[in-house]
């Protein structure tokens, strides 16, 4: 009974002296959540991916200067040459609303679809994605400008995200 008292007590032990510390990753946690949660959308193009990782990575060192006091935003310009995005900050840095312009970035199928559907025989000439967020929305306002042509008539058509004409 002693040797299996002291087994016992020798096994508790044990494990104390193997436990190891766990060592978690770093947690980022961002002001922008919505807006990082709004833009994950499946069909956009690597490019507008890549200008919208700028807008929530933007850290503002002189703020002071582009901060408007009458409405408590600042509003910052980001160009690539496909596109361009205009996004208003808070004081703390969080976005509060964007407005994005892409051109001639590649349809999403079911956009297509429907304008081929709706109009056959004609062909996209040009398009222009426009995106909006606000911070008190739950979605995006997505919307493609496509203008196409039979022939020598030309027609701008409007369609959101989902093929539905505007």
């Amino acid at each position: 009974m002693k040797n299996l008292f002291l087994g016992l007590i020798f096994i508790g032990f044990a494990f104390q002296i193997n436990a190891q510390a766990v060592e978690l990753p770093e947690t980022l946690i961002s002001v922008n959540y919505k807006y990082l949660d709004a833009v994950d959308v499946d069909h956009v193009p690597n490019r507008v991916k890549k200008l919208e990782k700028e807008v929530l990575n933007y850290k503002n060192i002189e703020q002071s200067k582009l901060y408007d006091d009458e409405h408590d935003t600042y509003t910052v310009s980001f160009y690539v040459p496909e596109g361009k995005i205009v996004a208003a900050y808070d004081a703390q840095g969080k976005i509060i609303r964007t407005i994005e312009k892409y051109n001639n970035v590649r349809l999403p199928l079911v956009v297509m679809q429907s304008i081929s559907k709706r109009f056959p025989n004609w062909g996209i000439v040009e398009d222009v994605y426009l995106i909006k967020y606000h911070c008190d929305d739950d979605n995006l306002k997505q919307e493609y400008k496509v203008k196409i042509k039979n022939e020598n008539e030309v027609l701008t058509v409007k369609t959101n995200e989902k093929g539905e004409f505007i």
